[in-house]
């Protein structure tokens, strides 16, 4: 195992690889990050798109699907896709489920984005996801919209493991795991279920630079780079002291496992800032951080490993009161912020329903 990883989960916090794709699978690569202290995958529309676009991997089993569904759509095909895709995952890091007591080893898979504000349709995808993967470990992705908030509890309480995603705001994911509790609560919740919120950070200090180098004084520019930080350290002080809370007596009771936080968009965007920002100022118990294969190596080579999420608190409180007193509304910021997030999801997806269009055509000839 690599160092800094293994040093990471000393503080009760995980890694996984944002990205996944066949070439990982067929070329033993995902063997390889597990043996270094990966502890879980997702799949990652993006690099989807792009390996369906340039190489020839997924060739075979486009034809083969086409054979056997000529009329079916393009959607139904690229969920078979990522099943297969999700599917192998799950048996190379179900090890790694197993040796942690269900603890990680989890692949996540999502729910169509499109489906993001409505509430049954999604909860029919994620039992349908669920199953076709077949497999124990493997997480659903389902925005935290409105919407997405009731079919998450619903589809916890029968038994899915579930990624919350999508989550900028601290009192969202309030709701999140408050909702959480009542599905852990329920004395009709199989035993065993696992769920992470994901907290995307490095969009939070983008939205919130270009606001703060537009006032342009001192104590504005001081603040740039530090509120998405402070945000997700304030929510994790929320998850510490819920989970030992009079409220989450009864889930504990029934030996529940904690919804951990799982730190999101943590490759650092501002070129002016260090390459691991967003891991090594998010490190504490109950986390996983997920991030993409450049940030990974990045952290190897040179991330510094501390308690920085209780060791920060002070200063994150104190970042979010300037930044009210300079009156910048981060509620109005995060709201903008998660209707975005939801509407570039659904453009990725259109985007790789688009360019499976172009495969299925080219091999149909």
């Amino acid at each position: 195992m690599d160092h800094a990883l293994a040093a990471l989960s000393d503080h009760d916090q995980f890694l996984w690889l944002d990205c996944i794709d066949r070439e990982l699978l067929e070329t033993a690569g995902l063997e390889q990050l597990v043996s270094r202290g990966v502890t879980g995958v997702t799949t990652n529309p993006t690099i989807f798109q792009a390996a369906i676009s340039k190489g020839e991997r997924y060739d075979a089993s486009v034809r083969q699907w086409l054979a056997e569904h000529p009329d079916g759509s393009t959607e139904a095909l690229l969920e078979h896709l990522m099943v297969e895709d999700v599917r192998a995952a799950a048996d190379i890091l179900r090890t790694v489920h197993d040796r942690s007591d269900g603890e990680n080893g989890y692949v996540r898979i999502e729910v169509s984005p499109l489906l993001a504000h409505d509430e049954q349709a999604t909860l029919e995808a994620v039992d349908r996801l669920f199953s076709a993967v077949g497999r124990r470990n493997v997480m659903v992705k389902v925005p935290a919209t409105k919407a997405g908030l009731t079919a998450i509890e619903k589809a916890l309480t029968q038994g899915f493991n579930v990624n919350v995603t999508l989550l900028f705001a601290v009192s969202r994911y309030a709701d999140v795991l408050e909702a959480y509790r009542r599905a852990a609560s329920d004395p009709g919740t199989p035993a065993g279920i696992a769920s992470v919120a994901s907290f995307f950070v490095s969009r939070i200090d983008t939205r919130v630079d270009a606001a703060l180098t537009e006032i342009g004084t001192d104590a504005a520019l001081a603040l740039r780079g530090r509120i998405a930080i402070a945000c997700a350290t304030r929510a994790h002080r929320h998850l510490l002291a819920q989970i030992d809370a009079p409220a989450f007596e009864v889930a504990r009771e029934r030996d529940a496992r904690v919804q951990r936080l799982l730190w999101g968009s943590t490759g650092t965007k501002n070129p002016d800032y260090s390459d691991v920002k967003y891991v090594e100022g998010l490190i504490g118990p109950h986390t996983v951080n997920t991030v993409p294969p450049d940030t990974l190596e990045a952290f190897v080579d040179h991330g510094r490993v501390s308690a920085t999420l209780r060791e920060g608190v002070e200063r994150a409180e104190a970042g979010l009161a300037t930044l009210a007193e300079l009156g910048i509304d981060l509620d109005a910021i995060t709201d903008e912020l998660e209707a975005e997030g939801v509407a570039a999801f659904a453009d990725s997806w259109r985007e790789l329903l688009a360019t499976l269009d172009e495969k299925r055509s080219t091999l149909a000839d």
